[in-house]
């Protein structure tokens, strides 16, 4: 065997996946999906053939000429991979295996009406990144391994289905599909169904395929962009206001790094328990609630996930251990296309509250140091356990590093050449430093680049943000230890990202009455900006200001996203002598759990697990 990924059983011996047609049954009362999956590869093969699963039952794999059984089997689950699906094949270029998920499936979240806005009808949605595509199809699912499909959803007719893939048809199922379709499900046809029909034409990573079912509207926001949420007109209008200038994002992003490959770029805005700020899925990007502020700034992410449709869909990381390529260059982008849109000064905010998220990230990893290296070893490691603002911003601050060398205009070309070079393709990082050293002539003598990308911790040459807007509010945020309140005057323009940053930069020893009076004056437990509300919390739980304990407990059952529950959670059993906060967090986990999606409760169960 010659694996390619950490992660997967994919083999390199083996002939890649071309297409995967699926066909799926959606059973809301048993949290299951009735599936086929028609795989064609490349070139015909004998022998096994390996496929990733996770808590997929097997039904059959059969000849879809003959529609003769194949032989397979199925190994032992691994607590990381799953389980290995191998096939006997001989001479195929395409056979189908029938299935059913489970309903603990790690990528779908089923929601029954009540976790819903409007409490009508239920919901589901995936999320596959990074390593749980297999839990809803068979597939070789590394992101080395890209692959086109198509795909009929079948769901009861009261509700709709969205895909980040083109929509093809919406219609009544046709009599005699469940055969032809080799599902063998004879509920396929039954009345009060309807099929809603996909394509994918372009290839792409399997972690980036995604759907949603539910009851859902939708607003046209730009010629390419709709929003979609659940039907409830307050949340359409909110989400339409909040990403009005997605199109002016957009032809920014065509400006810096090339034409739009995509499309379109719909938005689809998930109830609170999605565990991610947001999901690149191509032509559908999946956001959480809590980016809908008010003040347009939650269109940060939005800027994010578009950046992706170049850095990260387009060029992709072959595994997740290289996972800077497609994060480090996103923020990068970001910051550029926020730059442009919302100004400099919003640009340099991002930057600093960014750096002040790297030292927090190495100093989590501090007993650990091999996840602060932007190529990491992830071998018997869960990509969830490790997920954080590394790649991200050590990467962010890497492009940085080349960008202050070269100058923005030889690398605006540089980037511009290096997503045209590999577009639709899966690298890794020596592919990139090959072609940074072969497109800028000794750029290798002038950065240590095997620091940057092999080195442990922040580089010496990584540069704190150096803007006056970033400046002025760490000062303020050191002089609070000495009394120093926050005149009205100074705050009046202030948004959320001001505050975030102000109090991630207070200093750790506080008194508890200092942290109630600059609430008392400014609400900021109470603030409908989730960023700055955790940001408040996080520090009241670490000072042990009991007074905030009902918020905390409020915040974390109301909203699922990973980037609140971590720090929230972590803050509470950290540390010694917190016997009693421990308590706490175990109680309002196990209320809170089944609110959670599956990728946050094992985030949350490996948190507590370590500390308790």
């Amino acid at each position: 065997m010659a694996p390619i990924d950490p992660h997967s059983f994919t083999d390199s011996t083996q002939p890649s996946t071309s297409h995967i047609s699926l066909s799926l049954y959606f059973d809301f009362s048993s949290s299951t999906i009735h599936a086929s999956a028609l795989i064609s590869l490349t070139n015909p093969h004998s022998g096994p053939f390996f496929l990733d699963t996770r808590s997929l039952s097997i039904d059959s794999v059969i000849d879809p000429q003959s529609k003769t059984p194949i032989p397979f089997s199925l190994s032992e689950n691994d607590t990381i991979k799953g389980s290995q699906l191998s096939v006997s094949l001989s001479n195929h270029s395409s056979f189908i295996v029938t299935y059913t998920t489970s309903p603990s499936s790690t990528a779908l979240q089923w929601l029954n009406p009540l976790q819903t806005f409007n409490k009508a009808y239920p919901f589901v949605y995936t999320q596959c990144q990074a390593i749980h595509a297999r839990a809803v199809f068979p597939c070789q699912d590394t992101p080395a391994m890209r692959i086109r499909y198509s795909a009929r959803l079948n769901i009861p007719d009261q509700l709709s289905a969205v895909m980040a893939a083109r929509h093809v048809e919406r219609r009544r199922p046709a009599n005699n599909e469940a055969e032809e379709l080799a599902c063998g499900n004879s509920s396929w046809s039954a009345p009060g169904r309807m099929v809603e029909e996909f394509v994918m034409e372009q290839p792409v990573p399997p972690y980036l395929f995604a759907f949603a079912v539910g009851e859902l509207g939708n607003r046209e926001v730009g010629p390419r962009t709709r929003v979609f949420a659940e039907a409830a007109p307050e949340l359409l209008d909110a989400a339409a206001r909040e990403f009005a200038g997605t199109e002016d994002m957009i032809k920014q992003g065509e400006k810096l790094f090339g034409e739009y490959e995509w499309e379109r770029f719909d938005l689809l805005v998930l109830p609170p328990s999605f565990p991610y700020g947001g999901m690149e899925n191509p032509r559908m990007v999946f956001l959480t609630p809590t980016v809908i502020k008010g003040d347009a700034s939650g269109a940060q992410v939005v800027a994010h996930e578009l950046a992706h449709s170049w850095t990260g869909n387009l060029i992709t990381n072959k595994t997740n251990e290289h996972f800077w390529l497609n994060e480090g260059f996103t923020m990068y982008a970001e910051r550029r296309i926020v730059e442009v849109v919302q100004g400099e000064k919003r640009a340099a905010l991002s930057i600093g509250i960014g750096w002040r998220g790297l030292n927090d990230a190495v100093e989590r990893f501090k007993d650990n140091m091999e996840f602060t290296k932007l190529i990491n070893n992830q071998e018997g490691i869960d990509p969830d356990d490790v997920y954080s603002q590394v790649p991200y911003e050590k990467g962010f601050q890497f492009l940085l590093r080349i960008e202050r060398q070269v100058g923005r205009p030889t690398f605006d070309e540089f980037l511009k050449k290096y997503i045209a070079t590999f577009k639709f393709k899966s690298i890794d990082t020596e592919t990139f430093i090959d072609f940074l050293k072969a497109n800028i002539p000794g750029i290798e003598t002038q950065i240590d680049l095997k620091l940057w990308t092999e080195g442990t911790g922040i580089p010496p040459d990584a540069h704190e943000p150096d803007s006056s807007v970033y400046k002025m509010i760490v000062t303020l945020g050191n002089e609070f230890k000495n009394g120093r309140i926050l005149r009205e005057d100074e705050v009046a323009d202030w948004q959320g990202q001001e505050w975030e940053l102000y109090l991630k930069n207070l200093p750790k020893s506080i008194e508890a009455s200092q942290l109630v009076g600059l609430d008392s004056r400014y609400r900021l437990s109470e603030s409908k900006d989730y960023e700055v509300k955790v940001a408040f919390l996080q520090r009241a739980i670490a000072i042990g200001c009991r007074d905030y304990y009902n918020e905390v407990e409020k915040t974390l059952k109301e909203i699922g996203r990973m980037r609140y529950l971590r720090p929230l959670y972590t803050a509470l059993v950290q540390g010694n002598g917190k016997e009693e906060d421990k308590v706490f967090a175990k109680r309002i986990f196990s209320e809170a759990r089944e609110f959670y999606h599956p990728i946050a409760q094992g985030v949350v169960e490996s948190i507590l697990a370590k500390h308790l």
